[in-house]
């Protein structure tokens, strides 16, 4: 039996079927009061009590029997007007929603209710009970601070908002063996044809799913990319063994706008499905390194530096807005590492 609740004036009324579990949740709720004559659970109404319910509900079905008018769904949608009318792509759209939505799940008031002290709270649960890295909290700040400055029109939560030292990590790279093994253990054409595009062309995963029929230059050598990161277009390099597997898939495949359709009309691959074609490729190779099919276009920056090519030219391949970004690659390339004699070779 379902959690059922009902409005009477300005109370809750929260019924079910006895359980010490559910009495114990319904316990947590302040202000409750046990109706014995009929037999329900009595709460102030208030729109943190309806979302006190939920939280301690978490998991089972709750039915709520009236209509109810969420202030924090109107802010929810306005946020997501403002980001579509700044011109975020879908990508970033969808992540800076599930992060206000995990914070208004994690928060007992309403978003318009919110003070300092609760995001402070709120980002010290990220980061010390679920561990999360301080990318993604400072990304939970970045949204946070846009509904809250451009949407609620505050200014006095942000003057104060922390936000964690970004971590410097490196970048997974793959040997170039480790690269042909993966690009080898392929069998299926459009499997490989996509591969060898991200590797080739250094192509985001996003970027490679999205290509269209007419963005391959093969009198050029260039690979139009439209709209990737930071809504720019650019060109990248196209490989002569890349186009020999383009050629070889529209024999087989003969696409018409997309480059590689999805399962539905006139749709596009789906990123999560050109994910598990890499997964499946490196188990295939026996790569033992934890990499994901972003980690295909560090190996390609990554070589390319090796081999001498400019920095420069890299960051324009690759879309890098600053040069910043790009020399993350010196760090890991073997190129300088390489020269330096070890002391034990010494001894």
């Amino acid at each position: 039996m379902s959690i059922e609740i009902q409005k009477d004036e300005n109370q809750l009324l929260i019924s079910f079927e006895y359980s010490k579990l559910r009495v114990e949740k319904v316990r947590k709720i302040k202000n409750r009061k046990w109706d014995a004559r009929n037999k329900v659970w009595k709460v102030p109404y208030s729109l943190a009590n309806i979302k006190k319910v939920r939280e301690v509900f978490l998991g089972e079905k709750v039915k709520f029997n009236f209509e109810i008018f969420l202030e924090d769904e109107i802010i929810i949608e306005k946020f997501i007007d403002y980001l579509e009318l700044k011109g975020y792509s879908k990508e970033t759209v969808d992540v800076y929603l599930s992060h206000i939505k995990q914070f208004n799940n994690f928060s007992v008031k309403s978003i318009k209710e919110i003070e300092e002290e609760d995001i402070k709270k709120y980002l010290l649960y990220l980061l010390k009970e679920r561990e999360l890295s301080h990318s993604f909290v400072n990304q939970a700040v970045s949204a946070i601070k846009i509904m809250v400055i451009k949407v609620l029109k505050r200014s006095d939560i942000i003057i104060n908002l922390p936000r964690p030292k970004k971590e410097k990590k490196l970048p997974n790279v793959l040997s170039e063996k480790e690269v042909m093994r993966i690009l080898k253990s392929l069998s299926n054409q459009k499997h490989k044809t996509i591969l060898y595009l991200v590797y080739s062309a250094g192509l985001r995963v996003g970027e490679v799913v999205k290509l269209k029929c007419e963005d391959i230059d093969s009198d050029r050598m260039l690979i139009r990319v439209r709209q990737g990161k930071g809504r720019k277009d650019r060109y990248t390099t196209l490989s002569h063994f890349a186009l020999e597997e383009i050629r070889d898939y529209y024999k087989l495949y003969s696409p018409k706008k997309w480059l590689f359709p999805g399962a539905k009309l006139n749709t596009h691959l789906t990123k999560r499905t050109v994910q598990r074609v890499f997964k499946r490729a490196c188990s295939k190779a026996k790569i033992k390194k934890k990499v994901s099919i972003h980690d295909l276009r560090h190996s390609f920056a990554t070589h390319l530096l090796e081999r001498g090519t400019d920095l420069r030219y890299i960051q324009e391949l690759l879309g890098h807005k600053s040069s910043k970004t790009t020399e993350v690659y010196t760090h890991v390339s073997k190129k300088s590492i390489s020269k330096i004699e070890s002391p034990l070779d010494k001894i």
